[in-house]
């Protein structure tokens, strides 16, 4: 069942935007707030990023919810979870899916939203027990439109035979929980890199935007240097206008991934 996340707290604002301003998304896979090879703590710099980008809609990936050692050891460690450190006062509204449950903590998908987030549930589509993965659906209320708009954070597994079986879980979620007329934004790390995952979302209505404006997806890993296409953003019922990856200074010192911010309208 959906579960309304603001059941048990005061009203928040609500923004009143220009209705014919595009939306602005961002997804990232967070690496849990460390560089590659987890040598050094960034998640106060990618804070100052991720809000410098000022999207309207951020998708994130490999989001500490809690983890009790690093709480301990690691200076400058929030006292919130890593998704309510980054929030802060400007995403008044944030979901988060826990996926990975260990002794220390957990970890999982989040989305911030500057629009009220009116329902929200996370799907467990992990295939094995030893690599937990879920889907972060919620559903929006895009006032300057008059809509609800339908979000999708996903991090699917690293097998091809894993994802193969994800991708059908997460177009049947599209199928069974997406009215076909809503506008839909399917967004994260997809670890395809072969590719061999695209069709089955192109068949299911939707467009990639950097495909749809580039004529090929993005390469996003690493993050220093990008060679493999695994962090994307699809759109089903809305226009892609603009992308960027960013994998310039100081995007390429703060995650192992690129990050990818986008335009639709």
């Amino acid at each position: 069942m959906y579960r309304d996340p603001h059941s048990d707290a005061a009203p928040r604002s609500v923004r009143h935007d220009d209705p014919t301003a595009p939306l602005k998304v961002l997804t990232l896979n967070l690496h849990k707030g460390f560089t590659a090879m987890n040598r050094r703590f960034v998640l106060p710099a990618l804070k100052a990023a991720v809000q410098h980008c000022d999207a309207d809609i951020v998708f994130l990936q490999e989001v500490l919810g809690q983890h009790d050692t690093h709480a301990q050891r690691v200076h400058g460690w929030p006292a919130q979870s890593q998704y309510e450190y980054l929030a802060d006062t400007i995403w008044r509204d944030f979901a988060y899916g826990r996926n990975a449950v260990y002794p220390q903590g957990h970890h999982g998908n989040a989305v911030l939203s500057k629009f009220p987030i009116m329902a929200w549930r996370n799907e467990d589509v992990s295939v094995h027990a030893i690599e937990k993965r879920g889907l972060l659906h919620g559903q929006l209320d895009w006032r300057p439109r008059g809509k609800t708009l339908h979000v999708v954070c996903a991090h699917l597994g690293l097998l091809e035979s894993q994802r193969q079986e994800q991708i059908r879980r997460l177009v049947a979620l599209i199928n069974d929980q997406v009215p076909p007329d809503a506008p839909l934004i399917v967004a994260g790390d997809l670890n395809d890199w072969r590719q061999r995952g695209h069709p089955a979302f192109l068949k299911a209505g939707l467009r990639e935007v950097h495909h749809s404006l580039r004529g090929r997806l993005a390469r996003t890993f690493p993050a220093r240097m990008p060679m493999l296409p695994l962090d994307r953003i699809y759109v089903r019922h809305l226009e892609p206008v603009s992308v960027r990856v960013l994998s310039q200074a100081p995007w390429n010192r703060l995650s192992d991934h690129a990050a990818v911010l986008a335009e639709v309208s």
